[in-house]
């Protein structure tokens, strides 16, 4: 499997399981896999969708910050990777 690193976890909001990602280095699109790799954290999910400031967007690219459903806690810092080849 590999995997490209596109951006950091930023935030996560505990109440409603929302991870908040900086984009830094690739662009990120709703069915894309993701994997979100810190100290503590290691998942891997699904994008099914995305929103950038309350409104949901079907792609993202280096220097936005999007707020996607996370299927585990995520915390600040945390690197997102892209699987390439799922």
């Amino acid at each position: 499997m590999e995997e490209q690193e596109i951006g950091k976890v930023t935030h996560y909001f505990g109440r409603i399981g929302v991870a908040a990602i900086e984009l830094t280095k690739g662009s990120l699109a709703v069915g894309d896999t993701i994997r979100i790799k810190g100290h503590t954290s290691d998942f891997t999910q699904t994008i099914d969708s995305m929103q950038i400031d309350g409104k949901d967007v079907p792609r993202a690219e280096p220097g936005q910050s999007v707020g996607i459903k996370a299927a585990q806690h995520a915390r600040p810092h945390d690197l997102v990777y892209k699987v390439i080849n799922p």
